[in-house]
């Protein structure tokens, strides 16, 4: 039952014309019902006025296109079967429900101004043709069911424009949650890419230089093919080892199968192995100068780890672009800020100094130090080569100056 009146009330919705025609039946049905064919209390039906109901009547067909035009109809209608008929005519009905339709159609003030007008006009109509003054019960229960016709359209139009400001209300928060959560489905990605690539492109890279060393060796020196051969495999647990550290915290947070696997997971690398960082990069083959300088102290965690994604990515570009170059890399605690600054000579060729920079290399670099409230520069070196420097706050929340 409930189903088929929601699919009435939809059909009635999509096609407001059968709904109005209704009425406009309706109405002429009551008016004629309102009148006898003889003697009675009620008024005489004579031709003219089931004339004038179909006009009246049939005028309630369009209330919804044109309101004021269909309350003057009606009015009109009335008042002139009453001049007409020098009688009570039943017409008053259907300008009773143009009112209501009016008020519930348009804007309040309007709504008033013409139903004021419309009691008006019927109130002297029947007191000239009553010969009744205006405080005779029937002049004023005539203005009174009018103006009650104006209150009730423009509470159930107050109350439409409510459950309509309700529903664009929950339809605008519904979007803005759909927007939301695009949102934080988008950084999650971010964050897992950057993530795996600031786990892997170090190591591959590592393996790749050492590739290159083991094959161009194999054949004069074995033992240094061995060598690099046995970097590769470190590497490459490493890089294994991190993948599934990483996995694991991108798993941790609301996991459904938590309870059935333990995820040994191992802190966030920080400052404290960047020492172990550049000697990986020293095994496979590259120079760097590590210089430390100012007071070393702890900082938050996301500090120290995007210093040392930082380090990680630039010292990674260094060894895949320019492998035979000498590196620099200078980690400064001032009072404010950490400084994070790796620098490279370009090696014996010396290319451009953004030749071969581009990827998701910089762009990662860059979210790391814009994650924490810190700034990413990139350009050439003084030596020739490329320089990255991140000015990363010591503590979150500071901008870095």
């Amino acid at each position: 039952m409930q189903h088929l009146r929601a699919s009435l009330k939809e059909a009635l919705r999509a096609r407001p014309y059968i709904f109005d025609t209704a009425v406009a039946i309706c109405v002429y049905a009551v008016i004629l019902m309102a009148t006898s064919a003889g003697p009675g209390p009620g008024p005489e039906l004579t031709p003219g006025l089931a004339v004038a109901g179909v006009a009246v009547s049939g005028a309630l067909a369009f209330r919804r296109r044109r309101p004021l035009g269909v309350l003057a109809v009606t009015v009109a209608g009335t008042v002139v079967h009453d001049a007409v008929a020098s009688s009570r005519s039943p017409l008053i009905l259907a300008a009773m429900v143009a009112t209501l339709s009016t008020a519930t159609l348009v804007p309040r003030r309007t709504a008033w101004v013409a139903g004021t007008a419309a009691a008006l006009t019927l109130a002297v109509s029947r007191m000239l043709t009553s010969h009744e003054t205006w405080l005779h019960p029937e002049i004023v229960g005539l203005v009174a069911w009018l103006g009650m016709a104006t209150a009730a359209g423009d509470a159930l139009r107050s109350r439409r424009a409510y459950v309509a400001a309700i529903e664009e209300r929950a339809r605008r928060a519904e979007q803005t949650r759909e927007e939301e959560a695009e949102r934080r489905v988008m950084e999650e990605r971010l964050r897992i890419a950057r993530e795996l690539h600031d786990v892997l492109a170090h190591h591959i890279a590592l393996i790749n230089v050492q590739s290159q060393v083991a094959a161009h060796v194999l054949d004069d020196e074995p033992a240094q093919a061995r060598e690099a051969l046995g970097h590769i495999r470190l590497a490459g647990r490493a890089a294994l080892e991190e993948l599934r550290t990483t996995v694991g915290l991108l798993r941790r947070p609301g996991s459904p199968d938590e309870s059935l696997t333990e995820l040994v997971t191992e802190p966030a690398p920080g400052l404290d192995r960047l020492d172990d960082l550049i000697g990986s990069f020293t095994a496979a083959g590259l120079a760097v100068d590590f210089r430390m300088e100012g007071d070393p102290r702890p900082l938050p965690a996301p500090v120290e780890l995007a210093a040392f994604r930082v380090t990680q990515e630039a010292l990674t570009n260094v060894s895949k672009h320019a492998p035979r170059a000498r590196a620099t890399v200078r980690i400064v605690y001032t009072p404010r800020d950490l400084v994070v600054d790796v620098a490279d000579d370009g090696g014996p060729l010396k290319a451009p100094a953004d030749a071969g920079h581009a990827g998701h290399g910089l762009v990662g670099m860059r979210e790391r130090a814009l994650s924490v409230g810190g700034t990413f520069t990139t350009g050439p070196s003084v030596t020739g080569g490329f320089r990255v420097l991140a000015v990363l706050p010591a503590a979150l929340g500071v901008s870095s100056a």
